[in-house]
């Protein structure tokens, strides 16, 4: 495949998501990623939704397009063999497992590099390789949760916090971080000729994303700070049920100032979403719609109680406005004046979005057995090393002949494995 990765080739030992997207963003961007499944196959091809044929589903296929699978058993010393000569020649380990995996299978990192020293060995966990929590499995809606992601995402039922479901966010984040990091390591290898360990988890990448809520400036505290401070430990030792602490901490983070420049709003016919997040373009919004507001006002005091039953009333103002024209009215008369805006969509109509394809934002692939797919495109377009997706994610075990001809096995030797049960 083309990208400026050609050429670098990964050797995966991942499953189910975070592990899986991370080497897909490898070969996305040009890398020959070699998946090594057990004889069982990644879990992702059964549990996940969508079954689209035999050993295989759209979710799996969602985060494996690119690679290549060969189907080896770990826990024999036959299939570590194999593996290990694989290593031999590779550029990019990544696994995600609990720690004490990839020692138990022979693929830990002092193993692979002593095979092949300049390996960039990447590895992802669930909280991190320290700590008391080093050793217990995580999935995306228990890192969710301990890190308050859900809390503060405020989606619930019958009064407890769901997880943000549109898309397993730690996991996903956690993809993207494993190309990052790989990327700079390889770079990194370039200029010294060292390869080198990359450590990663799912509890890293959820609280990077939470950045803006959990920076905490000491001598300028918020008030949520104050209240984590002052008040949720007298509430938790008084036994306070968590319905109604959840309340207060939902009420903390209500902040009606400037809502009304940043919501969905339904029209006369459907739903429009405006972005503007700065007073310039609040301004804008309003003059556009002809709303007084007086926070654009020299004298504007923002702790002001009328200013707060103000911000309150004009979200209100606003709703009933937006209700009095259509969507593609109110685009016309707010994009002219320079205002974020865009109308209300569900995904699964972005599959033909004119704009995302005019950007090759949507691709196609051919699945060997669930056929047809479409898409996401590459995350970059490049002038130089352009991006290309033309393999969908593998079938069970495709490209195992081919990967041991590749590693120097003869066709009697891979005839020979594939007899040997210990290996398959």
């Amino acid at each position: 495949m083309p990208g400026p990765l050609e050429g670098v080739r990964v050797i995966e030992f991942s499953e189910i998501i975070a592990g899986p997207v991370g080497g897909m963003l490898l070969a996305d961007f040009g890398a020959d990623v070699i998946k090594v499944e057990p004889p069982w196959g990644d879990p992702w091809r059964s549990t996940s939704p969508g079954p689209t044929g035999p050993n295989e589903s759209r979710g799996f296929i969602a985060v494996n397009r690119g690679k290549r699978s060969i189907r080896v058993d770990l826990t024999r010393d036959a299939g570590k063999s194999v593996v290990h000569k694989l290593v031999e020649d590779a550029d990019v380990i990544v696994l995600n497992h609990r720690p004490d995996v990839p020692y138990k299978l022979g693929i830990d990192y002092e193993t692979l590099s002593a095979i092949n020293p300049k390996i960039i060995y990447c590895e992802v966990t669930a909280y991190g390789r320290l700590g008391p929590n080093r050793e217990l499995p995580g999935y995306d809606v228990i890192v969710q949760a301990i890190t308050g992601m859900m809390t503060s995402e405020g989606h619930d039922v019958d009064g407890l916090p769901r997880a943000v479901n549109v898309s397993p966010v730690s996991d996903m984040a956690t993809g993207y971080a494993i190309m990052m990091s790989v990327s700079a390591a390889l770079y990194y290898r370039e200029k010294t000729g060292k390869g080198q360990k990359i450590e990663n988890s799912l509890l890293q990448n959820s609280l990077r994303m939470q950045q803006s809520s959990l920076t905490q400036v000491d001598e300028f505290p918020t008030p949520r700070q104050t209240w984590r401070d002052e008040d949720l430990p007298v509430l938790k030792e008084a036994g306070v049920p968590f319905s109604e602490i959840y309340a207060m901490y939902r009420d903390q983070r209500y902040n009606p100032e400037f809502a009304a420049y940043y919501q969905p709003y339904e029209t006369k016919d459907w739903v429009i979403s405006i972005g503007c997040l700065s007073n310039p373009l609040r301004k804008k919004m309003a003059d556009a719609m002809g709303v007084y507001d007086i926070r654009f006002e020299p004298d504007y005091v923002r702790e002001s109680p009328e200013s707060v039953t103000f911000a309150e009333g004009l979200i209100v103002t606003y709703r009933d406005l937006f209700k009095t024209k259509t969507t593609d009215e109110w685009m016309k008369i707010l994009t002219e004046s320079g205002v974020p805006c865009g109308p209300m969509r569900f995904i699964e109509e972005m599959v033909y979005d004119e704009q995302a394809l005019a950007n090759g934002m949507i691709v196609e692939t051919e699945h060997t057995v669930s056929g047809n797919v479409r898409g996401p495109g590459p995350l970059s377009t490049m002038s130089e090393s352009p991006l290309e997706i033309t393999r969908s994610a593998p079938a069970f075990g495709e490209h195992t002949d081919e990967v041991l001809h590749e590693a120097g096995y003869s066709d009697a030797e891979v005839a020979a494995l594939k007899a040997n049960s210990d290996v398959f």
